[in-house]
């Protein structure tokens, strides 16, 4: 199957804000919504998209506002919550797919985070995220614990003081996240349980328990943001949800390395986005 132009959209979230996104179209209809991970543009997620679309599936990724080709002239003043990259971004791309057929999720990271924070979850026939896991510090091995420690208090009030938003990019860790997107993070990573442990997140939390729908939580054992034990942690908050935590082996996939960033490489990609269609298929996905 040869695949289709992508088409390029702009999706307009409940608050009105505008998001670039783009549609992988395919004679089908059946959609795949691609849930980004923390300062990660839509693009990164390009050929995943490519081979979901080969294979008969429609494709929607997005840029959350505030990255890619979402943001502002800057992020200097840039008001926003991390939630809304959930509950507002990826809703209107999910809104956008269910629109127009059967929507399966696949996540990165944050996508596994988010989905408990959209407004109806379970209008998904089913997820498979990769690299979700509770962030905090303490459940990563040595050094990367300190690593990201001294990122969380020194690195980044240092930067955000300086420029109004967390300059990640100058750290050579991705794009920059607005000062909203930092404040959240660092609070909850600094928590076992991320932000089930909040009580100011309760109307986050709440809302996990409604969540019914099956869940593949795949880490790497080479995560270090996210190994075994973190996804564990994060996931026991999807109460009443279908979860299959799946561990992955660099060895197995035929790489070196995974890591936190590897899932959606194309050398990694061979192997495992085989076995991610192949969960998706016992979920429904033809």
């Amino acid at each position: 199957m040869t695949n289709q132009s992508p088409q390029i959209l702009t999706l307009r979230a409940a608050d009105g804000y505008e998001l670039a996104a783009t549609h992988y179209p395919a004679p089908s209809e059946q959609f795949i919504v691609i849930a980004s991970a923390t300062g990660v543009p839509r693009g990164f997620y390009r050929r995943f998209a490519e081979f979901a679309q080969a294979r008969g599936v429609n494709v929607v990724t997005t840029d959350y506002r505030g990255i890619g080709e979402s943001k502002p002239a800057t992020l200097k003043g840039f008001e926003m919550q991390y939630a809304d990259w959930s509950t507002l971004d990826l809703a209107a791309a999910v809104g956008y797919a269910t629109a127009r057929g059967k929507v399966w999720l696949v996540g990165h990271s944050l996508g596994g985070h988010a989905i408990g924070q959209l407004p109806d979850a379970n209008v998904l026939q089913a997820a498979y995220v990769c690299g979700a896991g509770a962030g905090w510090h303490g459940w990563m091995p040595r050094p990367e614990r300190y690593r990201v420690w001294a990122m969380w208090n020194v690195l980044g009030p240092i930067g955000t003081r300086l420029y109004g938003y967390h300059p990640m990019s100058k750290l050579g860790a991705g794009e920059d996240l607005p000062m909203g997107v930092y404040r959240d993070w660092k609070r909850w990573c600094a928590l076992p349980n991320y932000f089930f442990d909040d009580p100011e997140a309760k109307a986050i939390t709440d809302k996990f328990a409604d969540v019914r729908i099956p869940i593949g939580a795949a880490v790497s054992t080479d995560d270090l943001w996210a190994p075994p034990a973190s996804r564990d942690a994060f996931f026991k908050g999807y109460a009443n949800a279908q979860v299959e935590a799946i561990d992955l082996q660099p060895a197995s996939l035929g790489v070196q390395q995974v890591g936190h960033m590897g899932y959606f490489r194309q050398q990694t990609g061979v192997t495992l986005w085989p076995q991610i269609f192949a969960w998706l298929g016992q979920h429904g996905l033809r």
